[in-house]
């Protein structure tokens, strides 16, 4: 049986631990790459449904390269697992809650760095493809939407670059297209580190030397998909969560750095002159739309691979898939570290999953807010002047002040509270002066600069508990009886007719 942290170390523990758990369905038939393997992961996430393994694709090589497990991140439907897969990423049990999950991401910030072992060699090395044998046509690259600009492979692939002089390397995730036999091409984002080392390299005058890691151990992707604070080191951090150094091994084509027991390793450089054309792409918030916009060119000269490799895809759109249930996660435990420095009222911050990872809600302790004997417009201005201003806010563009009786973990409790107590317009704070973020519909397609603003605080406390205290009561079952007519009526509830 596998381990928990050896699931966030090693990802084919990790796909181990999902058929142990009953949350893999292996599908022997041969899927074509071409829409079907897309069209099952969708359905697979909407429903909350077991993540697929496909074993047999049409366009494998004769060594499997390569298999694919789609939803690697998703949800799970049993709701007492229902991060389950995430918490296999920090090494939790698959009923940790999400906030037990959270605080693990911190807490392995604040412990002491345990940086890589360099080794030798690794699974990774076991087979490779020279330049000459490469074709990211013939090989099963998925197009994952029907209206996709080309076939998407890069989805839950980890980039390693490094700066000019060796000193900072970064792990980002970024999607990525095929743009022929042996190039892809990539969204850069201007805010990421990635792009920071790409202007370093473009000052040199030379090409980024890159590598793209599939199937890194889950506890890394994780870490390449937090906004960690300037200076730390995804690497290091990983070692911090797992409790050992994450092993790596050098490229064989340039001088990065990769997880040795990874499942697929692209090598190659990033070009600072060459752009090609990419998108459109089915995107986190559930939309495509028509366009492509010139990119970096990556050219790939080697691939190095396990045999039977796996590569995790991640096929966004509407709820659920990992561009919520990963992407938030880790970015609000970020921004829970980033507001402590600044003794808030807040016990609680989440980010609802339904708001397409918009929102942030934000549990807040009444007693200590009556104690500033500040107004809601004051704190309201408070919060979102510090809250937007932080980096790793910038994807959200609602923040949510609720009270203690709200379950910020909880949809149906956030949504009755923002439909019952913020009043529009009077209870409602925009900020149209802090960083937006392009990739929010209504920001790339409407009216206004798609980089700026955007952004509101919605107070849904209502003025009494700014200064007295509540004063109502809630009507429901929890609220309205006694608590031995609850059990009561619990108790007998098959006996009146029920299903458990």
């Amino acid at each position: 049986m596998s381990s928990h942290l050896e699931c966030a170390r090693d990802f084919r523990s990790f796909v181990r631990a999902l058929k142990e758990d009953n949350d893999l369905v292996e599908i022997d038939e041969e899927c074509d790459p071409n829409l079907e393997v897309g069209a099952v992961i969708r359905k697979a996430v909407e429903s909350d449904g077991q993540a697929p393994l496909f074993n047999k694709l049409k366009g494998q090589n004769e060594n499997g390269l390569w298999r694919i497990l789609g939803a690697p991140c998703s949800l799970r439907a049993d709701s007492k697992q229902k991060f389950g897969r995430l918490a296999r990423h920090v090494g939790l049990q698959p009923d940790a809650h999400i906030k037990t999950i959270m605080d693990r991401m911190q807490a392995a910030k604040a412990a002491t760095p345990i940086p890589p072992q360099i080794v030798q060699t690794g699974p990774c090395k076991e087979l490779r493809l020279t330049a000459d044998q490469i074709d990211l046509n013939a090989l099963p690259a998925p197009l994952l939407h029907q209206a996709d600009g080309g076939k998407y492979l890069q989805t839950y692939g980890m980039n390693v670059v490094q700066s000019p002089d060796g000193k900072w390397v970064n792990w980002s995730v970024n999607r990525g297209m095929v743009h022929d036999g042996n190039h892809i091409t990539q969204l850069l984002s201007k805010s990421g580190s990635i792009w920071q080392i790409f202007q370093m390299w473009r000052k040199e005058g030379k090409d980024m030397p890159w590598a793209l890691v599939f199937g890194a151990p889950p506890a890394a992707i994780l870490a390449a998909s937090m906004p960690l604070p300037d200076g730390m080191s995804e690497v290091d951090y990983v070692g911090s969560l797992t409790g050992s150094p994450v092993q790596v091994v050098k490229c064989e084509t340039n001088d990065i750095f990769v997880p040795a027991n990874s499942e697929i390793v692209f090598e190659g450089y990033c070009s600072i002159t060459e752009t090609v054309p990419e998108g459109p792409f089915g995107e986190m918030h559930g939309y495509l739309f028509p366009g492509a916009v010139d990119r970096p060119s990556f050219k790939v000269d080697l691939i190095t691979y396990r045999e039977n490799a796996i590569m995790p895809v991640c096929c966004s759109g509407r709820l659920t898939d990992e561009t919520q249930s990963l992407g938030a996660p880790v970015v609000v435990a970020e921004i829970s570290s980033q507001l402590k420095p600044y003794d808030l009222p807040i016990t609680d911050i989440w980010c609802p999953l339904e708001s397409q990872a918009t929102w942030l809600a934000l549990r807040v302790d009444t007693d200590k807010l009556r104690a500033l004997k500040t107004t809601p417009k004051e704190f309201c201005r408070k919060m979102g002047d510090i809250v937007f201003q932080t980096t790793a806010a910038r994807p959200f563009h609602r923040i949510l002040l609720v009270g203690e009786d709200i379950n910020v973990y909880d949809f149906r409790d956030i949504l009755w509270a923002f439909c019952t107590r913020c009043r529009p317009g009077l209870d409602e704070h925009p900020f149209d002066d802090v960083p937006g973020y392009p990739l929010v519909p209504f920001m790339s397609q409407g009216g206004g600069n798609p980089l700026v603003g955007g952004k509101v605080v919605s107070d849904c406390l209502f003025p009494v508990e700014y200064t007295t205290g509540k004063d109502w009561e809630v009507a429901d079952f929890k609220n309205s009886f006694p608590p031995e007519i609850q059990a009561k009526v619990l108790d007998n509830w098959e006996l009146y007719g029920y299903k458990s």
